[in-house]
């Protein structure tokens, strides 16, 4: 059966302003991503330039230098900076894991559910500053002194909804078919859980917990509310502590050379850091060991 003329004209030009459609929106697309790739390699081709010139083994392993020293690094600072990344993690991450199975696994319905779901959206948008100028008023100001675990407490908050929203998404990705054949076998709840929906899920979740360690590795803000710094090598958590992000923000507006090449290569550091963090997520999630 022919079609009349007519039709077929509409047709074709139906067809061609569908391709040219597709062909603008293809053009703002990729428009888009070289504008922001641009950008991007900009941000790092400016810290591996400038950082390196202040990369070298004693930025490991010496103490960072008095006011326009001529020598030293950023070993207490970067100590420091893991101290409080672990030891935020180390709280995080079963809060925000054990919050993840109740909201996927207990209460889906719940009022109590609905309203952890509401708060942890308004913490993930939350500026990092916000979340430091509350735990200064919750924690520093009833110490009368900054502290490393005040900043632990701030990166721990942070960390809490990414980690919680990970688990959540993970846990309900596995199938419910799952679940039912553990029922139907007389599999307790939270043996099912355990055994099964966890382990299912696990490169998810853990990615998550390392996407939460790379959002904090940076963060200046609430550590200037909290932890402050300190140009001594501490461990000790209930007084201030060296940490990079503060000691590059202290050193990057200095007027000393050698300061502003220590903060380049703080820089650098983290860069490097969240760089290998993503990475490693990214290599978990799609090992099918998992």
């Amino acid at each position: 059966m022919t079609r009349h003329p007519t039709v077929r004209k509409s047709c074709r030009t139906k067809q061609i302003w569908r391709r040219q459609k597709n062909l603008i929106a293809l053009l703002f697309a990729t428009t888009a991503m070289a504008f922001s790739l641009f950008w991007l390699l900009w941000i790092l081709f400016t810290a591996v330039t400038k950082g390196m010139a202040g990369f070298s083994l004693a930025l490991l392993t010496e103490m960072t230098p008095p006011p326009n020293g001529t020598a030293g690094g950023l070993a207490n600072a970067i100590a420091g900076s893991g101290l409080l990344i672990l030891w935020a993690t180390v709280i995080a991450t079963p809060l925000g894991v054990m919050t993840g199975i109740y909201l996927a696994e207990y209460g889906q319905k719940s009022w109590l559910a609905a309203g952890v779901r509401f708060i942890n959206d308004v913490l993930l948008s939350a500026p990092s500053i916000v979340i430091g100028l509350f735990v200064y008023a919750l924690m520093v100001t009833r110490m009368a002194h900054f502290s490393g675990w005040a900043g632990v407490v701030a990166l721990a908050l942070l960390q809490i909804p990414i980690v919680l929203r990970t688990t959540e998404n993970m846990l309900k990705l596995v199938p419910d078919s799952l679940r039912e054949a553990a029922w139907a076998l007389g599999t307790p709840k939270w043996k099912m859980i355990t055994a099964i929906t966890l382990k299912a899920s696990r490169a998810g979740i853990l990615t998550g917990v390392l996407l939460a360690v790379a959002r904090i590795t940076g963060e200046t803000a609430p550590l200037l509310f909290t932890a402050l710094s300190s140009p001594f090598w501490s461990t000790d958590l209930s007084q201030p502590i060296a940490n990079l992000p503060v000691t590059v923000f202290k050193f990057a507006m200095s007027p000393f050379t050698n300061w502003q090449q220590l903060a380049w290569a703080g820089v650098l550091v983290m860069t490097l850091g969240i760089l290998l963090l993503n990475i490693l997520a990214r290599v978990i999630f799609t090992d099918k060991k998992y």
